[in-house]
């Protein structure tokens, strides 16, 4: 993952691909998971210096090159999960100095999210490289904004500037994920539709027990991973890591090692993942070896093996809830 990285802080899926907000900040996370602070700070000085007027990211950078982007859309769940990450940054090092300067560049981009908030608390995809909002709600991209939302309560109050919009915000957008499926677009065949409400911390006790029991025999193919996507014959390394920590997340530890045992045969030589496999064709596919794969991965072992870090962002119980609704108090 460190050879990915750009001199400037950058990690692009891999040198040669693009750069998206997302993906760039997974890895930041799995960097510090690893020891590797400097680098997760390069990381988001990088994020802080490009970070576009209106508080957002482009969706896609050529090889992380902040001058050459490839998709100018805006996507909100892109944008939010810098705060997650600042937040694993801080608890990582204890650097008050990083969350000062890092500060304005969270509220910023929570702003620009929280202004597509839709009136039943879903959270609108992205704007349109052109400015044209675009209202329709993904059940994955909302579960993971509302994980993004608490990190970034977590920093307010940390830093005593109380935030009473994002608190109802979190509160809103938890209540629609896990009571109004509705209000999302039916992305059903995708792993991370299954998986994602629980991973985001919206959903968990015996609602999450129940999710995940619901869907596991669609989804988990025993010895391989996890589908990306139902029916296809086709188990990638990031939704299978990603899984493990949801399942971490719920008190489901033995369940989460399993799966990431089952993935080391995605395992290549210099030590990073390949993305997939087709099992029906026996073939790796794509021939890609991502950092945010290898990020999944890492932050997930760090879980399991008690990084206070990771604990407290990923477990969700130490953040904040938000304020729920009049309707469900």
């Amino acid at each position: 993952m460190a050879a990915v990285q750009r001199s400037d802080g950058a990690i692009p899926w891999f040198r040669g691909h693009h750069l998206d907000p997302w993906d760039h900040v997974e890895a930041a996370m799995a960097l510090d998971a690893a020891g590797e602070h400097a680098r997760a700070e390069a990381a988001y000085a990088w994020l802080a210096r490009h970070q576009l007027p209106d508080g957002s990211w482009y969706a896609a950078y050529a090889d992380g090159d902040a001058t050459a982007p490839t998709d100018t859309a805006r996507e909100t769940n892109f944008c939010a999960y810098i705060a997650a990450g600042v937040w694993h940054h801080y608890l990582s090092t204890g650097d008050d100095a990083f969350l000062d300067r890092l500060w304005p560049t969270v509220v910023a981009a929570v702003e620009f999210v929280l202004r597509l908030q839709q009136p039943g608390g879903q959270i609108g995809w992205k704007r349109e490289a052109d400015g044209t909002p675009v209202t329709d709600a993904l059940l994955t991209g909302s579960s993971s904004v509302h994980h993004a939302l608490r990190c970034a309560l977590a920093v307010a109050e940390h830093r005593e500037e109380p935030q009473p919009d994002w608190e109802l915000s979190a509160g809103l957008l938890g209540h629609a994920i896990r009571s109004h499926p509705e209000r999302f677009l039916d992305k059903s065949r995708y792993s991370m539709d299954w998986y994602y409400p629980v991973l985001g911390g919206a959903v968990r006790g015996a609602a999450a027990e129940e999710r995940i029991a619901a869907h596991w025999e669609r989804f988990v193919v025993p010895g391989l991973g996890v589908r990306c996507v139902h029916p296809n014959p086709w188990v990638t390394g990031g939704e299978s890591a990603e899984l493990a920590l949801a399942l971490w997340a719920v008190g489901e530890s033995d369940r989460a090692l399993d799966i990431l045992k089952w993935i080391q045969h995605l395992r290549a030589e210099d030590g990073m993942y390949w993305t997939g496999y087709v099992f029906e064709d026996d073939a790796v596919w794509p021939r890609e070896r991502t950092a945010w794969t290898a990020g999944s991965l890492l932050l997930a072992v760090a879980a399991l093996g008690g990084d206070e870090a990771t604990v407290q962002v990923f477990g969700t119980a130490a953040l904040p809830q938000g304020l729920a609704p009049d309707c469900c108090p």
